[in-house]
C-alpha cells in the first residue's frame, strides 16, 4: 500500500495504517447510537456495555500472547506500559535501593525511564551487546547482583528486527530471583508468544504497530510481578489500582479487534513479509554498496537495517520511499542511532543507514520499486567516487 500520489510506504516499524476491521470494531463505539458510555459506570447499561466491549477486548489481547484476560492492563501506549513496569517494580517508592539491568539497545522508553531511575539513586547495568546485535545470557547472568530486582530487554530491536531469545533470557532471570520485563511493542503479532510457558512477568505491548489505533497499549502483569507493581497514576483506582484514567473504549476495542486479526493472519502475514523482504534484498544482491546490518542474526523478515557505503549517499536522497534512518522515536534526536553505534558502526556509517519495513498492505511491486530506486541512485553516485 503507497500512499496517493506519495511515496512507497516502507516504515510499517514506526506505525501501521489501520485495519479496516479494526475501523469498523471502533466505530461502534463511537457517537449515539455506539457503545460510548464510561466503561466504570456500573450503575446504568451504558456504562455495562462498555465495560462488556472493554472486557472482550482484554480477552482478545491475552488470547494472542496466551495470558489470562485479568493479567492484561491497558496503558496508552508500549512507552507508559515500559514506564508502569521500570518505575513500579524498581521505583523510588520501594523504599530501598535496587539494582536493574537492562541494555544499551533499548527503546528510549525503556533507556530513559532506566536513567530516571538512576536519577532517584536505582543502580543500573546496560548490557552490550554480540557483534550481531544479540544479548546472551552469559552476559546476562554475569550482570546480574543479590540486589537485582528487575532485568527489562526487548524481545525484538526496532531498527534491527533482531531477536533476542527471550526463554532462555528468562531462565537466567527466573534462577536469580528477579523479574523479567520485556518489550513486545516489535514482537507482538509477529512471533508466536505464550506466556504460560514463558519465564516472564510483565511485558509491553502496543496497538499501532499492529494494524491498531495509535494511543492505546497493554501491560501483561504476571502473577510474580502482581504483588510487587506498584501503579504510577492515581485517580480513580481504575485495572485494580494499577492504572487510573477513563478507558477510551474505542481504542480499547480497535486493539482487541487488531489482535484478533494479528492471531488469524500471523504465518500469512509473515509469509508474504517475508517473500517482499527475500525480493527486495535479491533486487540489490550484487550491489557491493550494500549491506545488512546484523545479517547473521536471527531476525524478523519485516524489519530490514541496510547500510550504504558509497560516501556521498543520504538518506534524504531516497525521496520516492518513506523510511527511517533510526527509529521514529530518535529521529529528531540529530546523533547518530544508539543501537547501531553499540554494534560498533561509526557515527558516519550510522549516518549511511536506512531501516526499510515492511508490512500487510505492501506489495511486490512497492519492494521492487524501492530497489530499483535505490539501483538508480547508487549508478548516478558512482561517477563521484
Amino acid at each position: 500500500m503507497s500512499a496517493s500520489n506519495g511515496p512507497i510506504y516502507l516504515d510499517y516499524a514506526a506505525t501501521t495504517p489501520v485495519d479496516d476491521e479494526v475501523i469498523t470494531a471502533m466505530q461502534r463505539c463511537l457517537g449515539r447510537q455506539g457503545v460510548f458510555g464510561n466503561p466504570a459506570s456500573a450503575s446504568h447499561e451504558y456504562g455495562q456495555a462498555a465495560r462488556g466491549v472493554v472486557e472482550y477486548a482484554r480477552s482478545q489481547v491475552a488470547d494472542l500472547v496466551g495470558a489470562r484476560p485479568g493479567q492484561i492492563v491497558w496503558t496508552s501506549g508500549a512507552t507508559e506500559s515500559n514506564n508502569l513496569a521500570l518505575k513500579g517494580v524498581a521505583g523510588p517508592q520501594r523504599g530501598r535501593p535496587v539494582h536493574v539491568v537492562s541494555s544499551v539497545l533499548e527503546h528510549k522508553a525503556v533507556l530513559d525511564t532506566a536513567a530516571w531511575l538512576a536519577q532517584q539513586g536505582v543502580a543500573v547495568t546496560l548490557l552490550e551487546p554480540d557483534a550481531q546485535g544479540v544479548i546472551a545470557p552469559a552476559a546476562l547472568k554475569a550482570a546480574l547482583r543479590p540486589d537485582t530486582a528487575l532485568v527489562s530487554l526487548m524481545h525484538v530491536n526496532n531498527e534491527t528486527g533482531v531477536i533476542n531469545p527471550i526463554a532462555e533470557l528468562g531462565a537466567v532471570v527466573r534462577e536469580h530471583g528477579a523479574l523479567f520485563h520485556v518489550d513486545a511493542a516489535q514482537a507482538a503479532g509477529k512471533l508466536p508468544i505464550d506466556l504460560a510457558q514463558l519465564p516472564v512477568d510483565l511485558m509491553s505491548f502496543s496497538a499501532h504497530k499492529l494494524y491498531g489505533p495509535k494511543g492505546i497499549g497493554a501491560l501483561y502483569v504476571g502473577p510474580r510481578a502482581e504483588p510487587v507493581l506498584q501503579a504510577q497514576m492515581h485517580g480513580g483506582g481504575h485495572e485494580g489500582g494499577r492504572r487510573s484514567g477513563t478507558l477510551p473504549t474505542h481504542q480499547i476495542v480497535g486493539m482487541g479487534a487488531a489482535y484478533v486479526l494479528a492471531r488469524r493472519r500471523l504465518a500469512q502475514d509473515q509469509a508474504h513479509i517475508g517473500g517482499l523482504r527475500d525480493a527486495f534484498l535479491a533486487a540489490l544482491a550484487e550491489l557491493p554498496e550494500v549491506r545488512a546490518n546484523a545479517g547473521q542474526a536471527p531476525r524478523l523478515p519485516n524489519i530490514l537495517s541496510l547500510r550504504f557505503e558509497h560516501p556521498a549517499f543520504d538518506p534524504r536522497m531516497l525521496g520516492g520511499v518513506a523510511v527511517s534512518s533510526t527509529s521514529a522515536c530518535s529521529s529528531g534526536a540529530g546523533a547518530p542511532s544508539h543501537v547501531l553505534t553499540a554494534l560498533g558502526l561509526s557515527a558516519d556509517q550510522a549516518g549511511r543507514t536506512v531501516r526499510f519495513s515492511f508490512g500487510r498492505y505492501s506489495s511486490e511491486q512497492d519492494a521492487l520499486s524501492a530497489a530499483a530506486g535505490i539501483r538508480s541512485l547508487l549508478q548516478i553516485l558512482t561517477p563521484t567516487v
